[in-house]
């Protein structure tokens, strides 16, 4: 239908412009008519004649025109098809903008010449194309302006509210499967985005395909304390599937995201807190939190007990509180089994956690 339509189409075209060329030759004495008897009939049989061979000659060649208007269509659409979105939107916009630059400096030197028509002409078609290429190229950085731009406008928003949005806190595989912190975003005391990176998921997903019994069940726990903050847990978290190919190890990369998104990590990986603090990176440590939440003891304090085993150097017996804080008891090893009731005589403070020295309570002390 759309090729009977273009043919009709050519067809008018041809006769219009056999007549108007037929009326230019007869204006201009182009066609000497003389010797034909220069008459209104023989004029008008001439245009006639014009119009009808320069309609004819369109009608005939309007298939040839037909198809290749087609086939450019086709190729541009193919062509099109291979490009992104992004960069049509971005190259419309930058060949936008050269035009608009163009046409305000045609608009202010428009009165000096005709050959500046010419200039101004080739001025547009060039910065429209390098507008286009330049938008199109810088079109990563343009998407990350107006997204910076509309974090910091949201911000914005959200401070007049009174609605601050805390850090991005970048988890990483340790924390995962100890659990705890399923625990403590539960108490609410974690504010902001959980981002959970693709290549931890990666490294979780490997360990729980592991031959190693121990090492499976690890990676099954950890993936079902993500499933669970997921779906219980009131807090946002995302997934963020980008990597980093030229950092190997998985700590370097967590480390480096955190860098990125000027967000902290949360583990309890002794070795990777003390890298990241040698960086600059902040580090939220589980196990120093679980130190300071625990109960403060003060040498002279009494408490009752039970030894469970024997300590390392002679004599020592070890018991444990209900938060796993180990205590030492000098002269308990002989008293395994039993419940005592001794006194602090010191604490000790590690990296790994409390120790708490203690002797047996005697009828002196009471």
């Amino acid at each position: 239908m759309l090729k009977k339509i273009l043919r009709g189409v050519f067809t008018a075209t041809g006769l219009i412009l056999g007549f108007l060329l037929g009326k230019f030759l007869l204006d201009n004495n182009y066609i000497p008519l003389g010797y034909f008897n220069n008459s209104i009939i023989t004029k008008v049989v001439f245009l006639v004649l014009t119009t009808a061979i320069i309609g004819l000659l369109l009608f005939l060649l309007s298939p040839f025109i037909n198809n290749l208007i087609f086939r450019s269509i086709d190729y541009m659409e193919k062509s099109i098809q291979k490009i992104p979105a992004n960069e049509i939107l971005f190259g419309a916009v930058g060949a936008i903008v050269g035009l608009v630059i163009a046409s305000l400096l045609g608009v202010l030197y428009a009165h000096v010449s005709f050959f500046w028509t010419i200039i101004a002409v080739a001025l547009a078609i060039v910065l429209g194309a390098v507008g286009a290429d330049i938008a199109v190229r810088k079109r990563e950085e343009l998407m990350s302006l107006f997204l910076n731009l509309k974090k910091t406008n949201t911000s914005k928003e959200k401070k007049g509210k009174g609605g601050l949005k805390g850090e991005a806190k970048v988890l990483d595989t340790s924390v995962i499967i100890d659990g705890r912190i399923f625990d403590i975003c539960q108490t609410g005391f974690v504010e902001g985005t959980l981002i959970i990176p693709n290549f931890v998921l990666e490294e979780l997903r490997h360990i729980a395909d592991s031959s190693d019994g121990l090492k499976r069940n690890r990676g099954r726990r950890g993936l079902d304390i993500l499933n669970k903050i997921q779906k219980e847990l009131n807090i946002d978290v995302q997934i963020y599937e980008k990597d980093f190919p030229d950092i190997a190890e998985v700590d370097s990369k967590l480390l480096k995201l955190a860098q990125v998104l000027n967000g902290k990590v949360i583990t309890n990986d002794y070795n990777l807190n003390k890298v990241a603090e040698f960086q600059g990176v902040p580090v939220l440590n589980i196990n120093e939190l679980a130190n300071a939440v625990k109960p403060v003891v003060l040498p002279g304090e009494e408490m009752r007990i039970q030894i469970i085993k024997d300590g390392k150097e002679s004599g020592q017996g070890v018991a444990y509180l209900d938060d796993g804080t180990m205590i030492v008891v000098e002269g308990g090893r002989k008293h395994i089994g039993e419940t005592k009731d001794v006194i602090v005589t010191s604490v000790l403070q590690t990296a790994a956690g409390r120790m708490i020295f203690a002797r047996q309570k005697d009828e002196g002390d009471n």
